[in-house]
């Protein structure tokens, strides 16, 4: 075990992702959760570190969303992601420079990155987290036992979503949490903003973990980023079958939106997994979200609720999903969608005459 003194770990920083020199989304919005929640320590300074080769160029970018410093890690071993390398350039990080929190995005990427690296570093992790916030802990104050201030209260759905935990990390740092995408948002862009930017070196040893990369093959998908999507059209259980999406996509279409699922659709085979919302899917933030035939089970609600506007048509007027709507509509979505559909094409129609 590493004796630490933990008034030596100060600020916060977040691992910004990039691959093939482009940051990932999960990056900005990373910074600006980091920004909201520095309000509150003692220690205001926001810190991205950017692993890979030839990344310098993308300091910038992290200064205009949000970092004070950029502590770039640049060496051809990190050309792409490998678990080994990676883990041992963000544990020297941590090592060398003590944050006080790193935040890590919830991807494919950080799902194996951050794990590994908080293990390294002998702390904990609280993974898949939706809600960040700086606090006490214990939340209410006990008799007997010290509440700490300024935590990192880090909260996430448990028991596959039937319940929220709030999770502490008082008595070792930093405090570290993987975060799901499309969960926090990006501030907006600081023209001419200037980040410190500090070139580091980890030692980089190479051992028995280290695995070589023999061909990468890039697959193109023709499936929509269902987290971009500004008008959303979801379809669930309720739908019936595959060929009664062909409704949702009309829909979609007059609304230049994109048809997406809840997880009863996926594990029936009706559409693929890229497309399901939900806390086993993904977290989408649109404009406007349908919700057509799905109940609202906590699960998928946990994946769309910070929608801007929410509409559910369901023939259950008691359908949980209608206490999150801001419009509701009870009946027979084999009648209402066409009609909904026919009556947007023909506004859209009078308007552009």
């Amino acid at each position: 075990m590493i004796e630490k003194n933990l008034e030596e770990y100060k600020g916060i920083a977040i691992y910004a992702q990039q691959v093939d020199g482009k940051l990932s989304n999960i990056a900005l919005e990373l910074l600006g959760k980091a920004r909201e929640l520095a309000n509150d320590l003692d220690d205001k300074t926001v810190t991205a570190v950017l692993i890979g080769e030839n990344v310098g160029g993308l300091t910038d970018e992290l200064a205009k969303y949000g970092a004070d410093r950029v502590v770039v890690i640049d060496d051809p071993e990190l050309k792409d992601y490998r678990t080994e390398p990676y883990t041992q350039a963000l544990a020297g990080y941590i090592n060398e420079f003590k944050p006080e929190i790193v935040l890590v995005g919830a991807t494919a990427i950080g799902r194996d990155l951050g794990p590994r690296t908080s293990a390294r570093v002998e702390t904990g992790l609280t993974a898949d987290c939706t809600v960040l916030e700086i606090g006490d802990f214990p939340l209410v104050a006990a008799p007997g036992t010290e509440q700490k201030h300024k935590q990192l209260l880090m909260t996430r759905p448990a028991f596959g979503g039937n319940t929220i935990a709030t999770i502490a990390c008082p008595d070792h740092r930093p405090q570290m949490a993987t975060v799901r995408p499309g969960v926090m948002q990006k501030i907006a862009p600081i023209a001419d903003a200037k980040a410190e930017v500090i070139n580091w070196k980890p030692a980089l040893e190479k051992n028995n973990c280290y695995v070589e990369i023999e061909k990468v093959v890039k697959e193109v998908s023709n499936v929509a980023d269902i987290a971009e999507a500004k008008i959303l059209v979801s379809g669930g259980r309720g739908v019936g079958s595959a060929e009664n999406f062909k409704l949702l996509d009309d829909l979609a279409e007059v609304l230049h939106g994109t048809v997406s699922c809840s997880r009863a659709v996926v594990d029936n085979g009706w559409k693929p997994k890229e497309l399901q919302v939900g806390q086993t899917g993904k977290t989408v933030r649109p404009h406007v979200y349908f919700a057509i035939g799905i109940s609202g089970a906590i699960q998928h609600v946990a994946g769309m609720e910070e929608s801007d506007i929410i509409i559910a048509i369901n023939k259950d007027e008691t359908a949980p999903i209608f206490d999150v709507a801001d419009y509701g509509i009870v009946g027979d979505l084999n009648k209402i969608v066409p009609l909904l559909t026919d009556k947007i094409k023909t506004a859209l129609a009078s308007k552009n005459a």
